[in-house]
């Protein structure tokens, strides 16, 4: 699958209605945003069971900034809802590839109880 463009209206849908999502925030003046697109979509054609998502911070500044983006390249990672994956910097294949796999890996029933459980 190759990577869709998310805004305010499509951001929230995609993460609620689908199991793995990945998101790059990125802007078209960054060079490490640039440089770390090629690794994002090649990772979108090698994982078609996860949408790959792109945030564009200058045309979505209300969505970056609500959702606190200060630095980019931003990846997050989104498993049945939750957010279980942040980090400002461009990724390696080999990084990228691991975040997927930890993510993939992750048990959806503790992540609920987790986030239902007071305290913790």
């Amino acid at each position: 699958m190759a990577t869709v463009a998310l805004d305010r209206e499509s951001f929230a849908t995609t993460i609620e209605d689908n199991d793995v999502v990945l998101v790059d925030f990125w802007a078209a003046w960054c060079g490490p945003c640039r440089m770390f697109a090629p690794t994002f979509e090649a990772a979108s054609q090698e994982h078609p069971d996860i949408v790959f998502g792109k945030v564009d911070t200058d045309d979505q500044r209300d969505l970056a900034a609500g959702l606190e983006i200060a630095s980019i390249p931003t990846i997050m990672a989104f498993r049945a809802g939750y957010l279980v994956f942040r980090e400002a910097g461009a990724l390696s294949k080999r990084q990228l590839n691991s975040v997927i796999e930890q993510v993939k890996a992750l048990d959806v029933e503790s992540l609920k109880a987790q986030a239902t459980t007071p305290g913790e």
